[in-house]
């Protein structure tokens, strides 16, 4: 189009605002905003937090769920759990601590001590092993204590951990926690790392006999076959008392929980092998359609039948 008195805008008409850093404003309501997000949602399911909530060594925080969603094993596809798969340091309960928030009138997360509101505008702590929050400064203030003011058991130093942590400090601090713990063959939540038994016995039996041993580990297995599978055929019954029969989890609530991811994976398989959407299948009626039946209604619902011919 032309003498229609529009402009041809200029190069340097286009480059009069350059690119320029952000601000140490902008870049704090970036920072605040993240921590509000990071506080309120599950990075693996995007869904808000709820309790039972935990927290692994880095100090993210997870809904305990889902991580016993992505944990147990089942018939879900790769595709989806690669969405949003684990972290690499997560490979059990061991692994991650819960954490245990004293909550205020309107529900919301507080300090026990000092009941500031724990969130993105204040820094918050969480202890090892009891899993209780407080902030940062309420802790400071109790070196001298090694207890915990809500439940009395004792802690270190060095097993106060920073919830989302921002300075590249805190987050090495907690990296060299990590390496330290297992070096010891410790997990984040203080217990023994799995397989450590083993690897003491294969140490301590490791020296000059060791051809003699593999041979003799080699005729035990050929000759334990056999026998294994008369094992597993008959399973050994055990005390209800001690662990739960359908995950074999001794805490309580872990094992309720478990129990209850388990049984919504099943009615999602059911409801894939199935097939059906609810809404189609409420179009369709159970009993069938008989035309005899159908003598009412408009053209759209009566039925036709063929009329019986009589000899």
């Amino acid at each position: 189009m032309g003498n229609d008195g529009g402009s041809i805008p200029t190069r340097r008409e286009l480059v009069k605002s350059a690119a320029r850093n952000p601000s140490t404003s902008e870049l704090k309501a970036t920072q605040v905003e993240a921590q509000t997000h990071a506080w309120t949602y599950c990075p693996l399911s995007n869904t808000p937090l709820r309790a039972p909530i935990v927290s692994d060594c880095l100090g993210t925080l997870y809904n305990k769920d889902t991580i016993l969603e992505h944990l147990l094993p089942s018939a879900d596809s790769l595709e989806e759990k690669s969405a949003s798969s684990l972290p690499p340091h997560i490979k059990g309960l061991r692994d991650i601590v819960e954490v245990k928030f004293s909550t205020g009138e309107e529900s919301q997360k507080i300090c026990p001590i000092t009941s500031k509101e724990l969130g993105a505008h204040t820094k918050a702590v969480y202890l090892v092993p009891c899993g209780h929050a407080f902030s940062e400064t309420a802790i400071r203030e109790l070196k001298g204590d090694r207890a915990c003011v809500e439940c009395g058991t004792g802690y270190e130093a060095e097993n106060v951990i920073a919830i989302l942590p921002l300075g590249k400090e805190e987050k090495g601090k907690l990296e060299e926690r990590m390496r330290a713990l297992r070096e010891k063959g410790l997990t984040h939540s203080g217990k023994k790392a799995p397989g450590e038994k083993k690897k003491k016995k294969d140490k301590e039996s490791a020296g000059p006999e060791q051809a003699k041993s593999q041979s003799q580990s080699q005729t035990q297995e050929t000759s334990t076959a056999p026998q294994s599978k008369n094992s597993t055929s008959t399973p050994t019954p055990t005390p209800s008392g001690t662990k739960t029969a359908s995950t074999g989890i001794k805490n309580a609530s872990t094992a309720n929980l478990t129990a209850k991811v388990l049984n919504e994976q099943e009615e999602r398989n059911k409801r894939r092998k199935l097939g059906m959407n609810e809404n189609l299948k409420s179009l369709f009626s159970n009993t069938g359609y008989n035309a005899h039946q159908q003598k009412g209604g408009d053209f759209m619902t009566r039925g036709f039948s063929m009329p019986n011919k009589k000899a």
